[in-house]
């Protein structure tokens, strides 16, 4: 998620982060995803990220349903509720902060028969790792979450834990500054990473990303 400065008199361009709920309609399903800036700020918002990431997975590019994806990061949820919705099992993580505001719009955005395929969970990358299977997931989220270097190490090998050999990581992204692609320089060292989708709009990009296998020694 982008770090926005709160000010009073936003510009046009950030007014909507002020809304105190925005709409969607992804899946078959209206979706009202409530947030709340001056309170918890860019984890309560929905950044631009995470909408193209939903529009992706409405492609069906990836196959969800019956699959068990891990979505980090999630913020209001929208992408692991997407997710949900086309047929995923779901844990949806974020900050323990983060928790109650997230769980209120899932609750709030999913039909009673979907709440038991969705759990949300606090995962502070590179922490607590064992908690969470390791190469349990099918596919693992992230929506705008490459945007502070510190992180970019714990991120990583959070990353390396929960994915097996098939499983698929998909990044929505801005590519604002240098440390971005730098973030994509260290992936390619673990990860076999290509983009496979861009909203020249939004100027958003989806990497896909996956596990090296080792090399054989012919």
């Amino acid at each position: 998620m982008a770090l926005v400065p709160y000010v009073e008199n936003v510009v046009p361009a950030l007014s909507k982060l002020q809304n105190s709920s925005v709409r969607f309609h992804f899946a078959s399903h209206d979706i009202r995803i409530a947030q709340d800036w001056r309170t918890h700020g860019v984890a309560a918002v929905v950044w631009d990220a995470a909408v193209v990431m939903c529009m992706y997975l409405e492609l069906g590019q990836v196959e969800l349903k019956g699959k068990v994806s891990i979505e980090l990061g999630a913020g209001t949820g929208l992408v692991g509720i997407v997710a949900a919705l086309l047929g995923s099992k779901v844990t949806i993580t974020d900050r323990k902060s983060a928790l109650d505001f997230l769980s209120a719009n899932v609750k709030a955005n999913l039909p009673s028969d979907l709440w038991e395929s969705v759990a949300m969970s606090e995962l502070s990358w590179g922490e607590g790792l064992d908690r969470y299977p390791a190469g349990g997931f099918d596919l693992v989220l992230g929506a705008d979450i490459v945007y502070l270097e510190d992180t970019f190490v714990p991120l990583i090998e959070t990353l390396q834990h929960l994915c097996a050999d098939a499983t698929v990581v998909l990044l929505a992204c801005r590519i604002r500054y240098e440390r971005d692609t730098n973030f994509l320089y260290m992936l390619r060292q673990q990860f076999t990473v290509e983009k496979v989708y861009y909203d020249k709009q939004r100027d958003i990009h989806i990497y896909k990303a996956w596990k090296q296998l080792p090399r054989s020694d012919l």
